[in-house]
């Protein structure tokens, strides 16, 4: 009896050490799951993550992906051997609007950890040392607010040259100041807070207490707001797909077969129609995901039901 009393001693300490945040969390789970909007856009980017991982095993025309021509099948309406349809080239739109999902969902990933990494170490250095640092940082950061995203990521692109890995650099430096003001502007708030002013009595570096002490109480606000920009990064990447700046043929982008499909509707109205629905799909999901994570993951949230 003494040997199970024991074995499960590390368990229940654990349990009393952690039952404030346990609660938290299995409060949080039930409002995300009350939440019908939220477990429908969390149904919504799993579907989207599956499709972008198993795409290349189960397509249909793999060939069509990267460059095919059929121009004996051009235009073809969605039928059972064609789902949506033939864009002008006799490709098989199915198969690129698929194959459009897997490089979409990496760029967003990429524009996002290097959009992240920068805003969120120099908010933190500008929020943290605050004076001059401070004031030389977040005048940088309105500066770069005040032009329009894909006004800036277009001059980028055009003075960088066309391609994935220009667009995703211009998306990245169009992304990075929305974090450092959030980052900023929390780390404002609890630079002067006691666990800050232990852990600075008591000897720690700058960069130990920003790496160690700050940024872990940054994590809900930067993966909530992460989640909300991760379908308008999709969006973006569309935008200069479209204008003919971003993902270069014969590699599928949403963006750039609607800006080719437009000019065939309304007669072949699948082309444009199908990439498009695709990209609807993934900005809501991830909205609605962000919103159920918001709930789940802010403790003000929590407390306020």
């Amino acid at each position: 009896m003494a040997s199970i009393t024991s074995s499960r001693g590390p368990i229940a300490r654990w349990r009393a050490e952690h039952a404030s945040y346990i609660y938290d969390l299995r409060r949080g789970v039930r409002r995300f799951t009350r939440n019908r909007l939220s477990v429908v856009g969390l149904g919504m980017v799993l579907t989207l993550i599956v499709i972008a991982i198993t795409a290349p095993l189960w397509i249909p025309y793999p060939d069509d992906v990267y460059g095919s021509v059929h121009m004996d099948a051009r235009l073809n309406p969605p039928t059972p051997t064609h789902l949506f349809g033939t864009d002008d080239a006799g490709r098989d739109v199915f198969s690129r609007t698929i194959m459009a999902t897997q490089i979409s969902l990496e760029v967003g990933i990429i524009i996002l950890v290097v959009a992240i990494s920068i805003g969120v170490t120099l908010g933190a250095i500008a929020g943290y040392f605050g004076g001059w640092t401070d004031e030389v940082i977040m005048r940088l950061t309105d500066i770069m607010l005040t032009f329009p995203g894909i006004f800036l990521a277009l001059a980028i692109t055009a003075a960088l040259g066309r391609g994935i890995t220009n667009a995703m650099l211009a998306l990245s430096i169009t992304w990075w100041p929305g974090y450092c003001r959030l980052v900023e502007a929390q780390v404002l708030k609890m630079r002067e807070e006691d666990f800050v002013l232990g852990a600075r009595a008591i000897g720690a570096g700058n960069a130990r207490i920003i790496v160690r002490h700050l940024l872990p109480n940054l994590l809900t606000a930067i993966i909530v707001k992460a989640s909300m920009d991760f379908g308008f990064a999709v969006l973006g990447l569309a935008s200069l797909g479209f204008i003919g700046v971003g993902v270069q043929p014969p590699q599928p982008d949403w963006g750039a077969m609607i800006s080719t499909g437009r000019h065939f509707i309304p007669a072949s109205w699948w082309y444009s129609t199908f990439p498009g629905l695709f990209m609807f799909f993934t900005v809501l999901g991830f909205n609605l995901l962000g919103d159920g994570l918001r709930d789940l993951l802010d403790p003000n949230a929590i407390v306020r039901q």
